[in-house]
C-alpha cells in the first residue's frame, strides 16, 4: 500500500513538472478576450430578445 501511494506522488509530481503554466501577460489576453466575447453575445440576446417581444406583443396587442 504504501509503495502504492509513494509511485503515486512521483508519478503525479513528474507530471506536473511537464505543466507550462501560463503567463501573467497570456491570463490577461484570455480574460479580456473572454470578457469581450460574452458581452457581445449577450448584447446580441439581448436584442433578439427584445425584437422577439416587441413584435409578439405587437401581434398579440
Amino acid at each position: 500500500m504504501k509503495a502504492t501511494v509513494t509511485t503515486y506522488i512521483k508519478n503525479a509530481r513528474l507530471e506536473l513538472s511537464k505543466v507550462i503554466f501560463p503567463t501573467k501577460q497570456q491570463v490577461k489576453q484570455a480574460f479580456f478576450s473572454v470578457f469581450i466575447v460574452v458581452t457581445f453575445v449577450t448584447l446580441f440576446l439581448a436584442l433578439v430578445d427584445l425584437i422577439m417581444s416587441s413584435s409578439l406583443s405587437a401581434i398579440l396587442g
